[in-house]
């Protein structure tokens, strides 16, 4: 079988560190040599433990799973067997479409070992393989005629043809084959498509990667100028004597390919295989079972950095990960990672399974269910660019061989839940590739950042249950733009479209003065000298911007502006800006244009950005610098009618504290006085004096205490607060 090299790796490396070779069995096991290892133990009675799992082990590597459901099912009986014994069995019930009985092996697993997360599926949906079984009418998958008797499997694109992995060969003389499935070693091979019947043809072994053990899988980036191919590690051993695989990269240039490099995290003690370049071959995928993993092998990735060299190996986390095997990765152009697993929720054997491409990688794991995926082994999917073709391998029942490759027809295109999908591009319809578009649920926290491709295009996959979105897009050199996108449409298509910023233009952020959080539904005005006004509601992501069309260099920019919205107390502002070079004017850096709720305990003073009230020394008379400031006081409780405010008023700590306390009352009350004047109710305002009780630093000086502190620290304790203490409906 195809994995079964990778498989064998692992396995036999376990049971060697576990129990020493002591017997021809245990010798042929360690050799790979799973038909020797029948002979050696098959119709022996009472076999020890470690016996009866190697013989189940051996059949289920030879794809015999009828005999290795036998053996496991002698295995699970020992009372020194092993929960992955018992995890083992159900998994071959499962590859012989014995699904009931699959399950109730898993119960018992799950007895025995309740963390183990491939448990989740059955805990959420103890029926979900019938829906894995349902055909969505999403393939059509056809048997090719190229396949042979042996292994043929791991497909990948080469320009217009197909390369891929086989144990099959031409040549008549006598051929090295390997202990593993006593077939021949695996070469690569490369043959033309039919473009016709996606048929192979003009089969031909590619010299130039083949050497005398195993060779593929391969990959290549999108123009076939870089390859990558899996080869057996020629040189050594790891310590356990296990020959494990390796990864070679290989560059076309000037007519030819270079020299088969090593890749640099190869290592003789774990295998490196199945590589998986993007289309721009600035990522490699791969799988491994190198130590700090979760499972037998795990997928990881590389990315290419400017000097031509890979960073360190990422795990891709246990979204993707599993305690099981993943392996075989393949990356979409579409961002999207196909890739193989026995260890998510399957059919049986190895399923592929897809994920989305992005920051939150693996978020979301769907199984391709049937026709894609069966009760045996299916790997190696791949699909071309626009998501139309594509071709896998698989040893289900039916085949021509050991493992067939298939074409596939992809009638439906992928959508993980639902897909906000669209296009960037100018006001002259011109499309924009690389543009920044980014994702923001309901609350204006951003989900996913992504760059438009060359044809402008983005696409964002959400759940089914999602709230609605806020889409926006930036680029150098343009003004944003932004659309809301409601999740209960059944289509989800935006266009955003960016204006060229050749001048000025103005932007704004509204956001909560308490929790920073954007506030999306505010009413912005603007007003110039002229009277002209710009009028906008904010979205989720609580902001606002406009072209400036008629400003030039030198004009001074000059605004009312206005900011309300219902449960806030509203703010009236001014700005004004010498244009002294083009760009955009970002005004919440310039102002304090945040909002405050209206709220018991709040200082409305402070929430409207109230200028400090003077009055003359050892005086309480209104002067008109503090009128004007109580003016805005009594604005904000016309508009809000359901406030009523107790305002006090502060000193500092000089002077005694007697006077203090009975000036500040006089002050207070005088500044009521004149907030009722204006024709507030005296019912919902009253002046009250705290003189120096409520410090709001260390800067106290009575009796012996003599204080050093600065004007400034003065200065804030002499304040006036104009605090809600009710609130009428």
């Amino acid at each position: 079988m195809k994995k079964t090299l990778f498989l064998s790796l692992i396995l036999s490396g376990a049971v060697a560190l576990a129990q020493p070779n002591t017997s021809k069995a245990d010798a042929y096991y360690n050799k790979y040599s799973y038909s020797k290892v029948i002979e050696n133990l098959e119709g022996k009675k009472n076999l020890p433990t470690k016996a009866e799992r190697q013989l189940a082990e051996s059949y289920k590597m030879l794809a015999n799973f009828n005999k290795s459901e036998e053996h496991y099912a002698q295995l699970v009986t020992h009372e020194d067997k092993t929960p992955s014994d018992v995890f083992a069995y159900a998994q071959i019930l499962k590859m012989n479409g014995k699904y009931k009985e699959s399950s109730e092996q898993m119960e018992v697993y799950a007895s025995l070992n309740s963390n183990d997360k491939r448990l989740d599926a059955l805990n959420r949906d103890k029926n979900y393989v019938q829906t894995l079984l349902l055909d969505k009418g999403q393939f059509k998958i056809k048997d090719l005629d190229l396949n042979s008797m042996e292994q043929d499997f791991g497909p990948a694109y080469f320009k217009n043809q197909l390369v891929y992995t086989t144990s099959h060969s031409e040549i008549t003389a006598a051929k090295r084959k390997w202990n593993g499935n006593n077939l021949s070693f695996l070469d690569i091979y490369v043959a033309d498509i039919d473009s016709n019947n996606a048929e192979l043809k003009h089969s031909k072994r590619y010299n130039s990667l083949n050497r005398k053990y195993h060779e593929g899988p391969v990959t290549y980036n999108k123009d076939g100028s870089q390859v990558f191919f899996t080869r057996n590690n020629y040189s050594a051993n790891s310590t356990d004597g296990v020959t494990k695989l390796e990864l070679y990269e290989s560059t076309f240039k000037d007519g030819k390919w270079s020299e088969q490099i090593p890749f640099l995290y190869n290592n003789k003690e774990y295998s490196v295989g199945h590589p998986a370049l993007s289309r721009d071959g600035t990522t490699l995928y791969f799988a491994s079972d190198m130590p700090g993993g979760l499972g037998g092998t795990d997928l990881y990735k590389c990315e290419r950095q400017s000097d031509g060299s890979w960073t360190k190996p990422v795990n891709l986390g246990d979204k993707v990960n599993t305690e099981g095997n993943e392996m075989f990765p393949f990356s979409h152009q579409n961002d999207m990672l196909f890739f193989s697993s026995d260890g998510h929720a399957g059919l049986g054997g190895l399923d592929v399974f897809v994920t989305p491409m992005n920051e939150n990688i693996g978020v979301k794991v769907v199984n391709l269910g049937m026709p894609i995926n069966s009760s045996k082994d299916d790997f190696s999917y791949i699909m071309n660019d626009t998501e139309t073709k594509g071709y896998f391998a698989s040893n289900r029942e039916g085949g021509k061989g050991s493992d067939d490759i298939y074409s596939i027809d992809v009638m439906k295109p992928f959508v993980f839940g639902k897909r906000i999908q669209g296009v960037v591009m100018d006001k002259t319809g011109a499309l924009l590739a690389g543009s920044t578009v980014k994702l923001y649920d309901d609350k204006g926290v951003l989900l996913f950042s992504s760059l438009t491709k060359e044809d402008g295009s983005f696409k964002f996959d959400i759940e089914e249950n999602s709230k609605d979105f806020i889409v926006s897009s930036t680029k150098p050199d343009f003004l944003g733009d932004k659309k809301a996108v409601f999740a209960n449409q059944t289509e989800l298509p935006v266009t955003l479209i960016l204006e060229k910023n050749i001048g000025f233009s103005i932007y704004g952020l509204i956001t909560d003065n308490k929790t920073k959080l954007a506030i999306e539904g505010v009413s912005v005005k603007l007003t110039d000298l002229q009277g002209r006004e710009l009028d906008f509601v904010t979205p989720v992501s609580g902001d606002f911007r406009a072209v400036l069309d008629d400003m030039q260099l030198g004009d001074d920019l000059i605004y009312k502006i206005e900011i309300k919205k219902e449960g806030f107390l509203s703010k009236t502002l001014s700005f004004e800006k010498l244009l002294d070079k083009p760009g955009e004017i970002k005004l919440h850096e310039a102002l304090d244009i945040s909002l405050g709720k209206i709220e018991l305990g709040a200082d409305i003073g402070s929430l409207i950005n109230i200028n400090p009230i003077y009055f003359d020394l050892n005086k309480f008379v209104i002067r008109k610098d503090a009128a004007s400031e109580l003016d805005k006081i009594v604005k904000a409780m016309n508009e809000n009618a359901g406030m009523i405010i107790e305002l006090g008023s502060h000193t500092d700590c000089r002077s005694s504290i007697a006077y203090n306390l009975s000036l500040s009352d006089k002050r207070a009350k005088a500044s009521a006085a004149y907030v009722v004047s204006k024709g507030i109710s005296k019912e919902r305002i009253y002046g009250k004096g705290y003189g120096e009780s409520k410090l709001k630093n260390t800067c106290a000086c009575e009796g012996a205490v003599k204080s050093t502190c600065s004007e400034d620290e003065h200065q804030q304790n002499r304040r006036t607060e104009f605090i809600i203490i009710k609130l009428k409906d």
